[in-house]
Parts: C-alpha cells; sequence; structure tokens
C-alpha cells in the first residue's frame, strides 16, 4: 500500500465533497405532519390544533407573517433546502407554488396510517396520490424522458410517525384493544415500507428519514407522567418504531438495486438536549417556550384552540421546545446540520450532502488503494 499523509487524506476527502455541479439541484420531496408541514394545513377543514398560521408561531421574523409551520420560525427542510441550493420548497396546496424544485405534501396531525387522525389531515396514502399529480404535471411540462430524470435524481424525505403512536394508538383505546404494541409497530412500518417501494417503482432512488423522537418526553407527555418524568410507553413505541425502520431500511438496500438512504438517530439525539441542553447552548429542555400549565405541556400555544390563554418566554432560542409538542427553530437548525453532513455514526450510511449531491460511500481505506503502489507521498 502507499505511503500517504493524513494531511493529503484529508485533502482529497474535502474536494470529493465538495466537487459537485454548480448545474446540479436535485428536487426535493417532503411527506410528512407538523415537523415539516410549511402550510400544507392552511388550505384544508381540520381542528385548530392542527394549524399554525397565527400568532405567535413565526414570531423570530424570518417570514413576515405565521406561515403554518410548527415553530418560532424556520422547520428542518427551510435549512436542507437552502444547504441544497434550493428555494424553499413550497407546500402542495398552494395555489400559487412553484414545484421546478421539488415540493412539500407534509401535513400537521398526518400520520403513516390512514386511520390517524382520520379527515383531520392529509394522511401518507393521500400525500403519495398528490405526488403522482406532481408526477403527471412534470411530464406534461418537461417531456417524459426529462421528468424521470428529475424524478430519479430526487432525494424523498420522511418525517413522520408520531401521530400514529401518539393519537392513533396511545390516545385510542379501541386501537389498543384490537393490537399489541408489536403488531400495531409493524403496521405503521409496514405501510411505510409500502410508500418507499412504491415511490421506488416510479423511479425515486434516494430517501432520507427523520427517525421518531423520545416522544414520552414531549412537555405534553411529560404533563400527563408520574412524578413529571417521561411518559415511558410513549417512549418504547418509539425505539421500536426506530429499530424496526432500521431493520427494514438495511433490507432495502440489499434488495433494491441503486437505492441509497440517510437514516438519523433523532431520539438520542434529542433525548441528550433534552437532558443536557446547557451542552448544546441551551437553558431550558424539558418546558416549552409557548404554552401553559406543567411544563407549558398544555397546547395552547395562540390561535383559535378552545383554551387561548398562554405564557412565552422571552427568548426562544434558549429552549429545546417551542411548544407542547414541537422543538424551536434553533432544534431545527442543528438537526438539519447532523443530516446533512453529520458524522456516519450517527446519520447513515450516507447524509443528505450525499444524496444531493451523488458523493459516494468511498472510504479512506478505498481512496488510499487507488493510488499506484509505487507512489510514496509523504
Amino acid at each position: 500500500m502507499a505511503i500517504i499523509s493524513v494531511s493529503l487524506v484529508l485533502v482529497i476527502l474535502y474536494f470529493m465533497s465538495n466537487s459537485v455541479s454548480a448545474e446540479k439541484h436535485s428536487a426535493f420531496f417532503i411527506f410528512g405532519d407538523s415537523s415539516v408541514d410549511p402550510g400544507n394545513n392552511n388550505y384544508i377543514k381540520t381542528i385548530p390544533e392542527n394549524q399554525a398560521n397565527y400568532k405567535p408561531y413565526g414570531q423570530n421574523g424570518f417570514f413576515k407573517d405565521p406561515t403554518g409551520r410548527f415553530s418560532d420560525g424556520r422547520i428542518i427542510v427551510d435549512f436542507l433546502a437552502e444547504y441544497a441550493k434550493l428555494p424553499i420548497i413550497p407546500p402542495y396546496l398552494d395555489p400559487s407554488a412553484d414545484y421546478s424544485h421539488g415540493v412539500n405534501f407534509a401535513s400537521a396531525g398526518a400520520g403513516i396510517l390512514s386511520t390517524t387522525n382520520e379527515g383531520q389531515a392529509i394522511d401518507l396514502k393521500t400525500q403519495l396520490k398528490y405526488f403522482e399529480e406532481v408526477e403527471k404535471q412534470l411530464t406534461e411540462k418537461l417531456g417524459a424522458s426529462k421528468a424521470e430524470e428529475v424524478i430519479s435524481d430526487a432525494v424523498y424525505f420522511f418525517s413522520m410517525g408520531s401521530n400514529d403512536y401518539l393519537g392513533g394508538y396511545l390516545g385510542n383505546p379501541k386501537m389498543q384493544e384490537l393490537h399489541h404494541p408489536e403488531e400495531y409497530v409493524g403496521m405503521v412500518i409496514g405501510n411505510l415500507t409500502g410508500a418507499i417501494q412504491e415511490l421506488y417503482e416510479k423511479g425515486a432512488r434516494k430517501f432520507g428519514f427523520l427517525s421518531i423522537s423520545p416522544l414520552g418526553c414531549l412537555p405534553v407527555m411529560r404533563a400527563l407522567a408520574i412524578e413529571g418524568g417521561c411518559f415511558e410507553q410513549a417512549n418504547s413505541l418509539a425505539l421500536a418504531h426506530n429499530n424496526a425502520l432500521k431493520t427494514v431500511l438495511t433490507n432495502l438496500e440489499y434488495l433494491l438495486k441503486d437505492f441509497k438512504y440517510c437514516n438519523s438517530d433523532f431520539y438520542n439525539w434529542l433525548h441528550d438536549r433534552i437532558n443536557h441542553p446547557s451542552n448544546y447552548g441551551f437553558k431550558e429542555g424539558v418546558n416549552a417556550c409557548c404554552g401553559s400549565g406543567p411544563y407549558g405541556g398544555v397546547y395552547t400555544c395562540g390561535g383559535t384552540k378552545k383554551l387561548t390563554t398562554y405564557e412565552i418566554c422571552e427568548n426562544a432560542d434558549d429552549f429545546v421546545w417551542w411548544d407542547s409538542f414541537h422543538p424551536t427553530e434553533r432544534i431545527h437548525e442543528q438537526f438539519s446540520k447532523a443530516l446533512w453532513d453529520g458524522q456516519r455514526a450517527s446519520v447513515g450510511p450516507y447524509n443528505l450532502r450525499d444524496l444531493f449531491f451523488d458523493i459516494d460511500k468511498l472510504t479512506i481505506a478505498e481512496i488510499v488503494d487507488e493510488i499506484p503502489e509505487n507512489e510514496n507521498i509523504l
């Protein structure tokens, strides 16, 4: 093997990660729930709790007015679009939306299962139907060949499942009677796997996933737990889901040609910030910035909810949680950076930068092996 300096290896890796064409911009298609909803629920009939197009949402001023994002500002996919050199990806239901760079189908309250919050959100099955409509529009606008190229080169991002476990299962005694937790997790993962395969059959090859957070540590769930700890049944479901998803993705990578994905350990990543906020520049990891009751866990942050009296913190950047269910913009930004170019120990087997710019998983050992044996570089 050639002798190569560490500094040269780092230079090679740097140029590999940055040698992307200025002309190439992969489209971005997003499926999900309130964690990534940019305002689709502004255009449907739903309950007040599933909308965020009112103050104090969006209060940090990045957007002129509240947009429907469940945050004090931007959400994770806004940052990811920026890193990918794309404009902010619009909500599918916005009549003025330009789909040139992709589209966001996410809907607050949505589930992977159609029975979750049925009639109150745009479930995954419907989001996939909307994608078919976009696919037809792309074909009409660009022609079949170019549309197929856009579809195959695009990145498909999923962030959903929380509502299936919180409202769809823990909040639904009938569902708990019908299904053991393991069986229910299997149903959710089965539906998600079907969605991935459906998109793959249409030409999709690059996928990103935001795994489920420690649901039992949400302020709303902590308020329900005994002695103020995390609601462990919810955490157990989240962990079971994440473990099952990891297994499915490993199998799909083996079974499906050219299938590439970025998975994440959002559970432990966020759990550490909840328990040790000062390590990451936060002052408060347990209480919500906006809400009422214990831990700010009563979901009363503005709008037309039945209870509209709420308290709000002075600086949301100090908080992990924005409201009873959702993190602050600062958490969205920190995790978007981890997904974009984070260590493969926690984000992998590809990160999202790899997927958007088609950077291969080439190891240092493989780089060294490509150097001719007779070249000794000191």
